[in-house]
């Protein structure tokens, strides 16, 4: 394969942007088209969202990694170097989103025609005008017959301040107009700041495993050259590494001589460790050390669920499966954990529920691990006033994320759950009933704007466990699909919580045991016990199923014996002859409760603590 010389491309002729929209506003589309006018791909009708490569984002239909990709553009006699990275929408992945802008100089915000500015709009535009990145309107989707872009304009110069004539009218799937948008993209967007006569600064934007060469991290240089053969270090790990192959994505792999500064690329250096490249990272020459760079903030987890292999056996093999695929995936965070009932697991973090799903998704497939996933739960935080327990932690704030070290409320001055602001965007018809659903999950409401005479953004400040389960769902299925959601974190804020513990015969599980808000919990518990009644099997006594709350029993469900028939031989003949048989029954089953333990079966808890879809 011919080497690419990259020396051609100063600086001034390079162009790095990304395009961000809300979930199916067509994004990956446009990526395709960009990349079949500049001929990185060849035309054909197969080329449908090319950047999705995973299988999940091939059979969901929606982007989970950041792809970047590289095109090469004649404009006006002069060949510009255009690096394009195509983002995911989902609310829960806007963690890839700003991680993409930090190696971009602008942006291409698409809009659907047909649905206009959605949540996740608004906030993928504040992510990019925060990093002060220019930013070229475009309104996609007009092939449609119920497009209507004029609306659409009027929305973005409201809402974004950006004048109507700068916005661009495009049909991705069709190609019409699209050639516009490069033209734009090489008018209005700066090229990088940096020089090649630099030392060497690259920053490690993302990084994926490959079985046969180890690490390929994705950099984006901030200065300098960098070619096979050069000694790097990391600024992180501190580590020596020789550079074994730099080169280009033209969505594939395309080895390059060299990359020169304000170029994005590939590079593989032979590290071993899974932990090795961390996103964020400074790479610079050994020796000539630079400052390295700010690096991301690292993604703040809003969802946690136990994992636990399915079989004790497989821990080694799971463990080896989840270093690599957090490599790829670095918003997930990961503690060990271990439970009486599942064995020794791990306590995830996760931006979201969607995030949870695709993630044991591309477990399954990827790696081939079937896992056990727990009921999804927040971190929580608790302000200790025992002298005992604050010397014991060393410090008086704690979090909890695991229920089981729930501290006593009686050394508590009070707890903290996390809050976050909620955007949703919706047709005002359908208000009323959203602000029902709203209030029903304690939220408050901070401010409500017309966008224009039919659509409404409404702001809300949730408590995050009212909205982490099912709440997108529910706003779906009242809107009949047309409201969207996005919320960012808003911190912590004082709340009446509770631990309720579950016992079978007196015994507490504390698998099974759960935070919550004191308004919810008895139905809470209520639903617990009878879901519990289901999965556990029936013994030959009595099992008492009870949700409680410190010593107070708020819910029970009584799971009735197995029993013989112990009067079939009475045949007519005294009433006493019957009572005394009964009694006698009566009394052996209360012995055996006695010393009869309840174990739970495994399935019983995997039922137990699947999410609750059929509430």
């Amino acid at each position: 394969q011919e080497k690419l010389d990259m020396s051609m491309y100063p600086v001034e002729t390079i162009r790095n942007f990304s395009i961000i929209a809300h979930v199916d506003h067509g994004k990956s589309t446009l990526a395709d088209r960009l990349l079949e006018i500049t001929g990185t791909i060849a035309k054909t009708d197969r080329n449908k969202q090319v950047l999705d490569k995973l299988q999940v984002e091939r059979e969901r239909g929606i982007t989970v990694k950041a792809q970047s990709a590289s095109l090469f553009y004649n404009h006006k006699g002069v060949n510009y170097l255009l690096n394009l990275i195509d983002t995911p929408g989902h609310v829960d992945f806007s963690y890839e989103v700003s991680r993409s802008l930090s190696a971009c100089q602008g942006v291409i915000l698409v809009v659907d025609a047909n649905e206009g500015i959605q949540a996740q709009t608004v906030a993928n535009f504040y992510l990019a005008f925060e990093a002060q990145l220019s930013v070229i309107p475009v309104i996609n989707k007009i092939d449609l017959k119920n497009a209507d872009p004029e609306r659409v304009e009027k929305q973005i110069e409201k809402l974004f301040d950006i004048p109507i004539h700068e916005c661009v009218r495009i049909s991705a799937k069709l190609g019409t107009n699209v050639e516009k948008v490069l033209q734009k993209v090489i008018e209005k967007i700066p090229p990088p700041q940096c020089n090649t006569a630099d030392p060497l600064k690259a920053l490690v934007f993302d990084s994926t495993f490959d079985h046969y060469r180890g690490v390929i991290a994705n950099i984006a240089l901030f200065g300098g050259e960098i070619q096979k053969g050069y000694k790097i270090v990391s600024a992180h790990m501190k580590k020596r590494y020789e550079v074994n192959e730099v080169g280009i994505l033209t969505p594939n792999e395309q080895p390059t001589h060299k990359l020169y500064a304000g170029q994005v690329g590939y590079l593989i250096a032979g590290m071993k460790e899974v932990t090795e490249a961390q996103i964020g990272d400074t790479l610079f020459l050994y020796k000539q050390p630079v400052e390295p760079l700010p690096g991301f903030k690292s993604a703040k987890p809003m969802v946690f669920a136990g994992m636990y292999p399915i079989d004790q056996t497989e821990y080694n093999n799971l463990r080896s499966a989840l270093e690599r695929l957090t490599l790829n995936d670095s918003s997930v965070t990961v503690h060990r954990d271990s439970s009486l009932a599942l064995g020794a697991g791990w306590r995830l973090g996760f931006l979201g529920l969607l995030h949870m799903e695709v993630f044991n998704q591309r477990l399954e497939q990827e790696y081939n691990m079937s896992v056990i996933l727990t009921a999804p739960t927040v971190p929580y935080k608790a302000i200790l006033s025992s002298a005992k327990l604050i010397k014991e932690y060393g410090k008086a704030e704690i979090t909890i994320i695991n229920p089981a070290h729930f501290p006593d409320k009686l050394s508590v001055s009070e707890y903290l759950e996390p809050t976050v602001l909620g955007t949703i965007v919706t047709p005002h018809e359908y208000i009323g009933k959203i602000i029902t659903l709203c209030q029903d999950r304690r939220a408050v409401q901070k401010d409500m704007l017309y966008i224009d005479e039919r659509r409404v953004m409404l702001k809300y400040l949730f408590p995050l466990n009212e909205i982490v389960v099912d709440f997108y769902d529910a706003l779906k299925s009242l809107s009949s699909g047309y409201a969207s959601f996005d919320y960012e974190d808003a911190g912590y804020q004082a709340a009446d919580l509770i631990k309720m513990d579950i016992l079978l015969n007196g015994n507490p599980v504390e698998e099974l045991s759960t935070i919550i808000h004191n308004d919810k919990a008895y139905t809470t518990g209520k639903y617990l016990c009878e879901r519990l009644k289901d999965a556990i099997p029936r013994q030959l006594f009595e099992i008492a199923i009870q949700a409680a709350i410190g010593k107070k029993i708020i819910a029970r469900e009584t799971l009735k014996a197995y029993r013989k028939n112990v009067v079939a031989k009475c045949y007519g003949g005294d009433i006493t002859r019957r009572m005394k048989l009964l009694k006698r029954q009566a009394e052996g089953k209360k012995l055996m409760r006695k010393i009869g333990n309840v174990e739970v079966p495994r399935d019983a808890f995997i039922h137990v603590l699947k999410r609750q879809t059929d509430k």
